[in-house]
């Protein structure tokens, strides 16, 4: 066996051969690159000779880029070191609280040595699936994007001009933008006619009285409010312009995402049966192929993908004292989509509805028994995913609804 430790950074590698008894056999810093790659490849190929039954294990604090897939595509054995792990390894090494580049590589490549039972290799995970966790993580990036701009928008406004916010409910809408676009400060919105924002309300293809609805932006917007100096008031009126067109490129951009998260969710031999679970539509059940992988060996049972998932509990015993907390450590996005597709599916699905009002009879809050209808969502997908069957209401909740005709 052979063991290489691989502490990267934006433009170099430091990294370090070792062998099974924890010998140093070689060191050097190479380039980020083909450069690289390939004297990374010459030195392991110098210590392998023509030994092909060798087995290269190679630990490096991450699972993503050109770099990493070379590796794997060279045969290596990867594991994606979580730098939290690296960083306790390192102090059970040393408490001088010395650290380098060099150290930290030694410090993976024994890692990897002595603790790879207790480490991840990186998932095999197909090119498709890789092709939908791109599109999947940007889609969701906009929308933060779009939402984080509109916060700074609503706060911009709230100096300056407040009526805009009493007038538009929705600020990240078309039509509000378009509006407050054309009249970014309360002199210009004071102008604006009926028909100019009834215009407006008809473009964004809202429905209902439209004559009453732009009658009231309209009142609104001419109603009397504090205001700024007109010098401050132009400054700010000068910022929102610019907010108003990020928003509207992101808000087009998520849009031509939208259908590109949905053409490449729909070619992947998953989709069919991710889709069929209560509450995932073609966007989250994107979202949910991308955050999982579609590396089947990857979890071993239902636990250790709600383990990965962050939607079981942890216990912390230790003598009389028993404790049962939620993962606050966990991957933002997937827990993000997990939890949304919980929501919708109390209403997709009648057995979710019912554990969920269970664990509120438990005296749980909403949150927590959200988690706990998620981490039981988690599991009937993963048995769908194991046997290649579509989701069955009937089965998926078989015991809870028993249950629940039993105790009535």
């Amino acid at each position: 066996m052979l063991l290489v430790g691989d502490d990267w950074a934006s433009d170099h590698h430091d990294v370090e051969l070792m062998d099974e008894t924890g010998k140093r056999l070689a060191k050097a810093r190479l380039p980020e690159g083909i450069t690289g790659i390939t004297r990374l490849h010459a030195m392991i190929g110098e210590y392998l000779g023509d030994d092909e039954d060798t087995e290269v294990r190679i630990g490096i604090e991450t699972d993503r880029g050109p770099w990493v897939a070379a590796l794997i595509a060279a045969g290596y054995t990867v594991y994606a070191v979580n730098p939290l792990q690296a960083a306790r390894f390192r102090e059970r090494r040393s408490v001088s609280g010395a650290k380098s580049d060099a150290a930290d590589a030694h410090s993976l490549a024994d890692m990897v040595r002595t603790d790879a039972h207790q480490l991840r290799v990186v998932a095999g995970d197909s090119v498709d699936a890789q092709a939908v966790k791109v599109v999947a993580r940007m889609h969701k990036t906009m929308i933060w994007e779009r939402t984080r701009h509109t916060q700074r928008l609503k706060h911009a406004l709230r100096e300056y001009f407040p009526a805009a916010i009493e007038a538009f409910d929705d600020l990240d809408a078309p039509d509000s933008l378009e509006l407050l676009g054309k009249a970014p400060d309360p002199q210009t919105a004071a102008r604006l006619s009926i028909n100019q924002v009834k215009a407006a309300l008809k473009r964004a293809g809202r429905r209902g009285d439209l004559d009453a609805r732009a009658a009231a932006i309209r009142a609104v917007l001419r109603s009397e409010q504090l205001g700024r100096a007109p010098v401050i008031t132009a400054a700010y009126a000068a910022g929102t312009r610019a907010t108003i067109a990020v928003l509207m490129t992101l808000d087009a951009q998520v849009k031509a995402l939208h259908s590109e998260v949905e053409a490449h969710f729909g070619r992947h031999p998953d989709a069919e049966i991710i889709g069929s679970q209560p509450g995932l539509g073609m966007i989250l059940g994107a979202r949910v192929l991308a955050e999982f992988g579609d590396d089947h060996a990857r979890y071993a049972t239902a636990k250790s993908r709600k383990n990965y998932a962050a939607t079981s509990p942890i216990t912390r015993a230790s003598g009389k004292s028993k404790v049962v907390v939620a993962r606050f450590v966990h991957q933002d996005r997937l827990v993000d989509a997990l939890l949304t597709q919980a929501f919708c599916a109390l209403k997709a699905s009648p057995g979710a509805r019912a554990y969920y009002d269970k664990q509120r009879a438990r005296g749980l809050n909403h949150s927590a028994a959200l988690r706990h209808v998620a981490n039981r969502l988690v599991g009937i997908l993963h048995g769908c995913l194991k046997t290649r069957t579509l989701y069955n209401e009937t089965t998926a909740w078989a015991a809870h609804c028993q249950a629940a005709a039993t105790a009535a």
